[in-house]
């Protein structure tokens, strides 16, 4: 049997264990594990022990529990209800304010966590119910809570870029400032929409009462204290990390120290808090360890096939597509894998195939790094099962159904794909900051 041919077999054979239900990394390890004993016998069991001594020898990899603690510290300590009690206060007035808040508070929790999930939750407990009680149309909220969720994998300290560095082999602080501007430029570009929406029809986001707008300034700057706090604990993590003063692993040390602190001088680390963050830092972190544990095993064999030579020899020398065609090619691919897998399993899955064709055919892959973050953020809230639907129908009062869910993304997802043909069209828009930084 050709390689070609085992390395289709070894695709198709993942992508049929997907189907069936099973956990992400027992897909990915099963069909590698398989795939190295039928073609190096018991000599194959070295692969996967290979990859398990270069998974625990990666030292970024400490950075992950760290993130994500410092995320869930912050949300489980209610920082996050100050913030949208400040962005209710201060952008009440203003037809639509309160769902451009909302943007604004999915930024900073991106800033705060790395993890589009806890956006979500924190989207869906505290600023939708609060939304609906305003008045605003629930289509519009439900998108608005959505596509800003999304944000946490594109933002610094964005995890999915952290996997995605290791997987690829590039730094994560260039990774980070690749995502800062796209990042913002999108969340711009929703409150943009929002806001011309609502001033067409502005029984959609009406403002808030004239009675509930007279707060005293003193209260007002009490709030923006409040909101500023977050952007403290990020910048006490990010400035050292981006001068060179500290490591990437130190820094998310830092950050997680400081979000910590920030949560006991406001009187709010109680048992409880700090209970539920470091379980659920635990449950997260061995996660992703396992799922990264089993696409290196399946990369090393995949890879030593030469299966990537050889399909980039199919689609260049064969078929003659242009490395642009390629690439739209597979980001179409993954708005379709999007449907049924989770960020990280994607990248998992076509990491061994796509990041070294990417390289191949000229394109940096740091600005590709951004494009898969952004093509993952659509793939997202792409029906009929995209994953951002599925957690907003679960966590979505019962006036909310499906339908709306669905229909709720279409103008976000729009947004989003004229964001991503941005990047693609002028990749300065991501390379320009970590140029600046780093030096090219």
């Amino acid at each position: 049997m050709s390689y070609e041919m085992i390395a289709i077999l070894m695709f198709s054979g993942m992508m049929l264990m997907l189907l069936t239900g099973q956990r992400v990394f027992g897909a990915i390890g099963f069909v590698g594990a398989l795939a190295g004993l039928l073609l190096w016998g018991t000599g194959g069991v070295d692969v996967p022990f290979a990859a398990a001594m270069k998974l625990m020898k990666w030292y970024p990899l400490l950075t992950l529990p760290m993130f994500i603690f410092m995320g869930y510290v912050l949300s489980e300590s209610k920082i996050a209800d100050d913030l949208y009690r400040m962005f209710h206060v201060w952008m009440g007035p203003v037809r639509g304010g309160l769902a451009i808040g909302t943007i604004g508070l999915m930024v900073l929790i991106s800033a705060m966590n790395g993890l589009s999930v806890a956006g979500m939750a924190i989207g869906a407990t505290i600023a939708l119910p609060e939304l609906l009680r305003r008045g605003y149309d629930k289509i519009m909220v439900t998108g608005v809570i959505q596509a800003g969720s999304s944000l946490g994998i594109l933002v610094p300290p964005s995890v999915v870029l952290v996997l995605y560095a290791m997987i690829a082999r590039q730094p994560v602080g260039q990774l980070w400032l690749a995502g800062v501007i796209p990042g913002l430029m999108m969340a711009t570009m929703f409150i943009i929409y929002i806001y011309i929406r609502c001033r067409v029809q502005p029984e959609l986001g009406p403002p808030l009462p004239a009675d509930e707008r007279n707060v005293s300034r003193a209260e007002k700057l009490r709030l923006l204290r409040a909101g500023i706090l977050p952007l403290v604990i990020f910048a006490v993590m990010m400035v050292p990390f981006v001068k060179g003063w500290t490591s990437l692993v130190e820094s998310s040390a830092i950050g997680a120290m400081a979000a910590f602190v920030a949560a006991i001088l406001k009187g709010r680390m109680t048992r409880e808090v700090f209970e539920t963050s470091v379980r659920q830092t635990l449950a997260i972190s061995c996660m992703f360890m396992w799922i990264i544990l089993a696409a290196l095993g399946f990369g090393a064999i995949f890879d030593g096939l030469g299966a990537v030579r050889a399909i980039e020899s199919l689609f260049t020398e064969q078929l003659g597509l242009s490395p642009w065609m390629i690439l739209i090619l597979m980001q179409l691919s993954f708005i379709i894998m999007g449907t049924f897998l989770d960020d990280t399993a994607m990248l998992v899955i076509v990491a061994p195939l796509y990041v070294p064709l990417v390289g191949a055919l000229g394109f940096d892959l740091i600005w590709y790094g951004v494009l898969y973050t952004i093509t993952t953020q659509i793939a997202y809230m792409t029906p009929p099962f995209g994953y951002n639907l599925f957690l907003m129908r679960a966590m979505a009062p019962p006036e909310i159904g499906l339908r709306d869910i669905y229909r709720s993304i279409i103008p976000f997802a729009l947004v989003m794909v004229l964001a991503l043909s941005l990047v693609m069209i002028f990749p300065q828009i991501a390379l320009w900051l970590p140029d600046l930084v780093y030096g090219k």
